[in-house]
């Protein structure tokens, strides 16, 4: 009655991002497996808000966010950082102590943040379960990287502790290893498995989503918002000043974006009749769905649902703290999947109004031939099945799917 068990890591500091995708990878496993319960150990203040399947929950450990200066305070606690930062620590210890997973699945943080999965890795290491890495298509520039990694010591781990690295693209795109002086022996752990499809819940949209969505229009997602708001704000200006546009937008500021902001983005597009808003919405994909196209920052989340959904899109990168959105951007732009505007031109005014025009003549990703573009669930599924069914103490053999 036991049946298996699988562990997911979601450190979660400010965003959606990591738990969006974890939430995928968790949804899509039950629904191979009647025998799989997955555990999800998050930080994300929102988590509540998401729906799980039957088989999927969640341990929510206290929240942290990350400052400018690249230090890390707790997001509610009147604590030191130390402190909140032991007590995740003993929580993800004792959780998987309890839980005693037969694969554990840690996402982007190697030994976690600020090592905190570090002492866990070994406990499970020495019980015989399976470790696996999960890594986004795009981490940062390698210059960026690998002496962040070296920072962390994170080369031992990868070679000792983990069994696979599961990179969530393909390499034609990015290899997110490429550059970090990684030995052959950890290289080789590393598997392409294709982007995470997405698809549209069965759940319906809220009230005031469905409201917004009742005429032709444009979805403009600023992700978790916490550093959208330079993109709704090009967008507004765009509708502003550049005349009738050829559809209403429809801008989702996202849960983190500050309440300032959004009350001063809601009082501009009160005058603007082509213009409404809405702060979230759990089930984004039923919105995307029904968008003429997508005007949207170059999360990986966003850049799968894009894919999966098929729809021309304008991508408006982030380039802080990191390249990543830039990176994928420019690799997708290159292949004919999205156009991309450099954020260095945030004052140009017609050249997003433009590009909101143009989306009506833009390609479809689907016009775009990519081999093993979409497979990321299919080969997640196979490679479960094979580190689940295999002895701990066998190899996995490292196939390429």
């Amino acid at each position: 009655m036991r049946g298996k068990r699988i562990l997911i890591y979601s450190h979660d500091s400010f965003g959606l991002g990591h738990l969006r995708r974890c939430r995928t990878i968790a949804h899509a496993l039950v629904g191979r497996r009647r025998d799989l319960s997955v555990l999800i150990l998050s930080g994300s203040p929102i988590i509540g808000s998401f729906d799980f399947r039957t088989r999927v929950d969640f341990v929510r450990v206290p929240g942290m966010i990350k400052l400018r200066n690249g230090d890390y305070t707790p997001l509610n606690l009147n604590m030191a950082p130390e402190e909140t930062l032991a007590m995740r620590a003993s929580i993800i210890r004792h959780t998987a102590e309890i839980f005693d997973p037969d694969l554990f699945l840690v996402d982007k943080e190697p030994l976690g943040l600020r090592g905190e999965v570090a002492e866990t890795l070994g406990i499970l290491r020495q019980r015989g379960t399976r470790l696996i890495l999960g890594l986004r298509d795009v981490m940062d520039e390698p210059e960026m990287l690998a002496p962040e990694w070296e920072r962390k010591n994170v080369a031992p781990a990868l070679s000792r502790l983990y069994d696979q690295i599961w990179i969530y693209g393909l390499p034609q795109i990015c290899d997110p290893l490429d550059g970090l002086g990684l030995s052959e022996t950890v290289q080789r752990k590393a598997v392409y498995t294709g982007y995470l499809p997405r698809s549209v819940p069965d759940a319906p949209l809220s009230p005031e989503a469905e409201r917004a969505a009742d005429e032709p229009f444009v979805l403009v997602t600023a992700g978790g918002g916490g550093d959208g708001d330079e993109l709704i704000d090009w967008v507004l200006r765009a509708y502003e000043q550049a005349g009738p546009m050829p559809w209403r937008a429809v801008l989702v500021f996202g849960p983190f974006m500050p309440s300032e902001r959004q009350a001063e983005f809601r009082q501009r597009a009160a005058a603007l009749p082509q213009v409404s808003t809405l702060v979230f919405d759990a089930h984004l994909e039923a919105l995307m769905e029904r968008a003429a196209g997508v005007v949207a920052m170059g999360g990986y989340n966003t850049f799968c649902e894009i894919l999966s959904l098929d729809k021309p899109a304008v991508i408006v990168p982030r380039t802080r703290p990191r390249l990543e959105q830039r990176i994928r951007a420019e690799r997708a732009q290159e292949l004919g999947l999205v156009r991309m505007l450099d954020p260095d031109f945030l004052a140009d005014t017609r050249a997003m109004a433009a590009a909101i025009r143009n989306l009506a003549v833009q390609n479809r990703p689907s016009e775009v031939v990519v081999p093993g573009l979409m497979d990321g669930v299919e080969s997640i599924t196979r490679l479960t099945d094979l580190a689940l069914e295999r002895p701990a103490a066998e190899p996995l053999r490292l196939v390429q799917p």
